[in-house]
């Protein structure tokens, strides 16, 4: 069997992707064309990986923020031995195939996390080399390296063009990622033609001012420059580097290389021949000579550097042993044996005492609490740590070599904040929680989206969570905000009423293992609520019953969230007083409580009685499919106003005197 030349390695990504695009009849074969030559020398020659074991924790990290160009990641898993059969690849973008439009981290074995919203996977690299960066500080010894692998990540000039690319990148060079590897796809074509229109950046400029490595002027279809290239990218440990590659989209196409046509579209059937004939590649669609799967194959050497990792992480264990058990039990995502234990106590001693204090303000004294048994909690704010209140009195900053570090200073960079600390998640050994106010969900929601389709490991923390923020004004009361985030499948978004309610909601979002949570709080001081302890254990479910009249006989109920559940509260004891029973229901997790079973849901909120009033700071539509239409929902459907917050919920009616007049009127 012959050795094949490079070129014939990379053809083989060209027409893997360019053959499943003219099946679908969709796609975008473009890229892969103009980018597999750089593909295969660096999966060739430098990524550590394993295809027989895509979650070995000391792999190399691949992300192909160009997500767009997913058939070049398809060909590279087919190739080199996972788990993608190239069946899969040829029901590319076809219903329950494992070869979505976009890569699909929990659909599609080695896809490192999911991509296509330009940007965020280069912001989810930064999370992957922040997390080895903070791993190794605190693991690895003289002679026992066992955390050491880079980052790698392919983008374009879209991923580029998008603000989050600014965020991300100028903080990965401020936070030092030494082992973050950036291949820029410079080929000057987007949807629209040639870049040169509305884009002009001079790039390499913008990241040496970053505090980057950048090597300019890669000729990105020639192996040599681009192994001596990324030989010199692995050689700087203090930066992280920026490679750019000067390539020609739809490379050996011959009529539509180096044009916009080629980007999403297929080439066509007589294209695609005249592809072949171009490249010296005679073989039909989807068929790979055996020479060229040998060059191929990754699975020896895989299974090698696995075995050989293993062996020095026994020797490590066998120096270090709770080091070792500590590290193993991060990357397994298990919490200590004697966290929920620990939490719950916590809770039933909050339950005790009654503090009356703001959320935010119990939020922070859960992760005090919390965080000292937790080491893979990892934390930051976006420049509002003071106000959200996510400083703890064993947050180390992330910027410099403390081994116990576990808190990032983000800096005014929301969304950046929020697909960084997905990429945290995902790398594993970390539960990241990132923190900024309500209102400036907007500025993360797509990364926010991205936690809940991939799904991340991620707790997102908002706080100042209504017009009770007061003074500021509309443009920090946030209003839709609750509902909007409420509706994202997948979502776990907790708005507590106080402190106890807090406590459980961090209790809930830190066991999650399977998507992310949204933990809301708010400014302002919020009344105790007294609890049996079997209403301090349903908490958990979502919603719950927390008020009964004695005779446990009710003409109507009343929903509350967050600071509004004291106002049903005092609501209910009003109406009790004029002969009206109020059952009053805490629901500080729709998204729980709508998974509960349906005897659950009946038993909080039954059927029979329809004379319902929920209340929350917030748009009132979302709460019909709680009240019905024959109830009534008191909330706010216009934007806020600057003034102090009691006279803001007198102002927009959003009151126990509000709640008394809807319930009567029921």
């Amino acid at each position: 069997m012959t050795t094949p030349r490079r070129r014939d390695l990379a053809n083989a990504i060209r027409f893997l992707a360019a053959d499943a695009v003219q099946a679908a009849n969709s796609g975008h074969p473009g890229m892969p064309m103009g980018m597999a030559d750089m593909a295969q020398v660096l999966w060739g020659d430098f990524l550590s990986h394993n295809p027989a074991n895509p979650a070995w924790c000391n792999r190399d990290r691949f992300v192909l923020s160009n997500g767009h160009g997913s058939m070049l990641l398809y060909a590279l898993l087919h190739l080199t031995g996972y788990d993608l059969p190239l069946d899969e690849l040829k029901r590319f973008r076809q219903l329950h195939s494992r070869t979505a439009g976009h890569p699909e981290a929990h659909a599609t074995p080695g896809v490192e996390t999911t991509t296509g919203p330009l940007g965020q996977g280069l912001a989810n690299a930064v999370g992957f080399a922040l997390a080895e960066k903070l791993l190794a500080q605190r693991y690895n010894r003289e002679g026992h390296a066992i955390v050491d692998h880079h980052t790698w990540v392919f983008l374009g000039d879209g991923c580029l063009m998008e603000g989050i690319s600014h965020e991300a990148c100028s903080l990965a060079g401020t936070l030092g990622l030494g082992k973050l590897i950036a291949l820029y796809d410079d080929n000057n074509i987007s949807i629209d033609g040639e870049v040169h229109g509305w884009f002009t950046d001079n790039t390499p400029q913008r990241f040496e001012a970053y505090g980057w490595q950048v090597i300019r002027n890669v000729d990105g279809h020639d192996p040599e420059e681009i192994g001596q290239a990324i030989r010199t990218a692995q050689a700087e440990t203090a930066r992280p580097t920026l490679i750019c590659c000067k390539t020609t989209i739809g490379f050996g196409s011959p009529n539509k290389a180096g044009k916009e046509s080629s980007h999403g579209a297929p080439l066509g059937k007589d294209e695609l021949a005249a592809t072949r004939q171009a490249l010296n590649w005679p073989h039909p669609a989807f068929e790979i000579p055996a020479d060229i799967y040998a060059g191929w194959d990754a699975r020896a050497a895989g299974a090698a550097r696995e075995a050989d990792w293993s062996a020095r992480f026994e020797r490590y264990a066998a120096a270090y042993p709770e080091l070792a058990a500590e590290f193993s039990r991060r990357i397994r995502g298990e919490l200590p044996a004697d966290f929920l234990a620990h939490a719950d106590s916590y809770i039933a001693r909050l339950q005790a005492e009654g503090p009356t204090v703001a959320s935010r303000k119990a939020s922070q004294m859960a992760i005090e609490s919390f965080a000292p048994r937790l080491p893979e909690l990892i934390g930051g704010s976006a420049d509002l740590a003071g106000s959200n209140l996510t400083l703890w009195k064993g947050s180390k900053s992330a910027a410099g070599d403390d081994a116990d570090a576990n808190y990032v200073y983000y800096g005014v960079r929301e969304f950046g904040m929020s697909a960084i600390a997905n990429g945290l998640a995902l790398h594993g050994g970390f539960i990241p929680y990132d923190a900024t106010f309500l209102v400036f969900s907007d500025y993360s929601r797509n990364a926010l989206r991205m936690s809940a389709l991939i799904p991340a490991r991620a707790i997102h923390v908002f706080t100042h969570d209504s017009i009770g923020l007061g003074e500021d004004g509309p443009t920090h009361q946030p209003v839709e905000h609750l509902s909007s985030l409420r509706y994202i499948p997948g979502n776990s978004l907790w708005r507590p009423c106080d402190a106890v309610e807090s406590a459980v909601a961090w209790k809930a979002a830190i066991q999650r293992a399977d998507g992310p949570s949204v933990l809301v709080f708010s400014r302002q001081n919020l009344a105790h609520q007294h609890r049996t302890e079997e209403q301090v254990a349903d908490i958990a479910r979502g919603g719950y019953v927390l008020l009964d009249p004695p005779e446990a006989r009710f003409d109507l109920i009343l929903i509350g969230t967050g600071s509004e559940v004291e106002l049903a509260m005092e609501a209910a004891r009003r109406l009790d007083a004029q002969g009206v029973k109020a059952r009053v229901v805490s629901m500080p997790n729709t998204n729980v409580f709508d998974a509960q079973p349906l005897e659950w849901r009946e038993g909080v909120l039954p059927a029979w009685c329809r004379k319902r009033v929920a209340v929350e700071a917030g748009v009132t539509d979302f709460w019909r499919k709680y009240v019905g239409l024959d109830g009534a929902v008191i909330g706010i459907d216009s934007f806020g106003a600057s003034a102090p917050a009691d006279a803001l919920y007198q102002h927009f009616g959003i009151t126990v005197e509000r709640v008394v007049e809807a319930a009567k009127a029921l």
